[in-house]
């Protein structure tokens, strides 16, 4: 997963980032509302985490901006404040969820991942693709029943690929998930690491479409 972390707490916004980092999600982290809300205007992310109360721009104003301009991303509102009035205004901005501080980070990553489980269509935590098992909540993936070890880069490209099972995923969308944003890429790199997961999942299960990008497929098994 690659989240958009946007909150102005020194300590806290590291700390986040550091957490979900450490459960092999990508994060870019802001400071204010302008530049994480241009982030969110034209980066692709599975979610963002939007801290209400921002320097120069609130929370409710960047979430308002980007459901104008027609940006779905999922969004979990994180905010010191527990007034009604605050989550109603937050919720009617177009946040997908609410969680106020101070809170577990378990608690942040579970919504988290709830959140991008939904808005991929999945209605079931469990996502299975012939000997491939994933289960969303816990970003565990199983092989014939037995863990399976990857990398944090390995882990983000076949949970984006499994929660898209069956559809293809063009190259340029897998590398926007797989790094952060200030990160070096290039196709190459992905090609490697597509390389690896086949000699752990079995190569039939990763589709090379030409010209377009990557299928996980149980068509082949």
């Amino acid at each position: 997963m690659r989240i958009l972390l946007i909150e102005d707490d020194p300590d806290l916004g590291p700390a986040i980032a550091r957490a979900l980092r450490a459960e092999q999600c990508a994060v870019d982290l802001f400071a204010n509302g302008i530049d994480g809300g241009h982030a969110g205007a034209t980066e692709a992310y599975d979610a963002a985490v939007l801290d209400l109360g921002l320097p120069a721009v609130d929370g409710v104003t960047v979430l308002r901006e980007w459901r104008a301009a027609g940006r779905d991303l999922p969004v979990l509102i994180l905010t010191a404040r527990e007034a009604w009035s605050d989550k109603v205004a937050g919720f009617k901005a177009g946040a997908d969820d609410y969680l106020v501080k101070p809170f577990r980070i378990e608690e942040l990553l579970m919504r988290l991942r709830a959140l991008v489980r939904r808005a991929a269509g999945h209605a079931a935590s469990r996502l299975d693709c012939g000997p491939l098992a994933f289960e969303v909540q816990t970003g565990q993936f199983e092989l014939d029943g037995l863990p399976l070890r990857l990398t944090a880069l390995e882990w983000r490209v076949l949970s984006a690929l499994m929660l898209r099972r069956e559809a293809v995923i063009e190259r340029l969308d897998l590398l926007e998930k797989v790094y952060e944003g200030d990160a070096d890429t290039d196709s190459n790199s992905l090609e490697v690491i597509v390389g690896r997961l086949r000699k752990k999942i079995g190569a039939h299960l990763i589709e090379t479409v030409r010209g377009r990008g990557y299928r996980l497929t149980a068509g082949g098994a």
